[in-house]
């Protein structure tokens, strides 16, 4: 009975012993990187760009730090879309009053 049991717990204390077996990583990558993720990555970027812009301004030390903290915390800033009137108007820059009235009309309504 007792070598039945040690022949059953063979291969699970072969394992163990062994360091265990480690399964595959989901992607394929050992490392859990994916794609074009892994060559490139946005804050990665966002990094290099931010101290390309420090030594442009020849920063060193703590103000170098502190630049490069700021930068990497700087959201992007947004263009503010223009509203419909805004196209509009700028597509009757030059007109006469009476054409640009006609071409605003039909802008706006399309």
């Amino acid at each position: 009975m007792k070598t039945l049991i040690a022949l059953t717990l063979w291969p699970s204390l072969a394992v163990f012993a062994c360091g265990g077996y480690q399964a595959p990583v989901r992607g394929g990558h050992q490392d859990g990187r994916q794609g074009a993720e892994a060559k490139t990555n946005s804050q990665q970027t966002k990094m290099t760009t931010c101290q390309a812009q420090a030594t442009e301004k020849k920063l060193e030390s703590t103000a170098r730090q502190e630049y490069v903290n700021n930068c990497l915390k700087a959201k992007p800033v947004a263009e503010k879309p223009k509203s419909k009137m805004a196209m509009c108007n700028e597509k009757t820059k030059g007109m006469t009053k009476e054409d640009a009235d006609k071409t605003r009309s039909e802008c706006m309504k399309g």
